[in-house]
């Protein structure tokens, strides 16, 4: 494939995804976020994260979004990261790139291995902490905590949808790494 032609299938792979976020995610009324603040619309985007036509889409997005980094695991906290990284992970794996998933509880199991990092063990590694939409930046930054105490190296945050309210700059000063997004509010038409 001709490096144009990659480009233009990037291109409709993010417009796609764009158009069924719009169509399917943003729902507009008064509700009160995981961040505790109040928002006019809300952003749900395990209705893409979850659909059978979009969700193979995200994990494409975001691969194009980090193809400058050295990853090897993607994963974060638990339930809205899920999904993201799972679509990566078959995205990467269709694109003959081996990547690992993990999940990170809220809080470490009490019985079991008592882990609180999911998944093959990221200790020495080098990973991207996801998440699907980003208000303040709370999730995203437990996340990198998490996985930083299991010895990994997180190389940067990526997440689909940024709201615009402080992740971007709690994430850099707070975590330290890049904070990449796929789509502002703005490209959504919400203000």
């Amino acid at each position: 494939m001709a490096g144009g032609s990659k480009l233009a299938s990037m291109t409709d792979v993010r417009g796609t995804l764009l158009q069924q976020i719009k169509d399917k995610a943003v729902v507009h009324g008064k509700v009160t976020l995981s961040s505790g603040l109040e928002a006019d619309y809300y952003v749900d985007l395990r209705r893409v994260t979850l659909d059978g036509e979009a969700a193979p889409l995200v994990g494409q997005v975001l691969l194009d979004l980090t193809d400058g980094l050295e990853y090897d695991a993607v994963g974060g906290l638990t339930m809205g990261a899920d999904p993201v990284a799972a679509s990566m992970l078959h995205a990467a794996a269709a694109r003959g790139r081996r990547l690992d998933a993990f999940v990170v509880r809220k809080a470490a199991k009490a019985h079991g291995l008592q882990r609180r990092v999911e998944g093959p063990d990221i200790k020495g590694r080098r990973v991207l902490v996801v998440e699907d939409t980003s208000t303040t930046g709370g999730s995203p930054l437990t996340a990198v905590e998490a996985v930083r105490e299991a010895g990994a190296e997180v190389v940067a945050v990526a997440t689909i949808v940024d709201r615009a309210t402080g992740a971007a700059e709690k994430i850099q000063d707070g975590a330290g790494v890049p904070y990449l997004f796929a789509y502002s509010k703005d490209e959504l038409g919400l203000d």
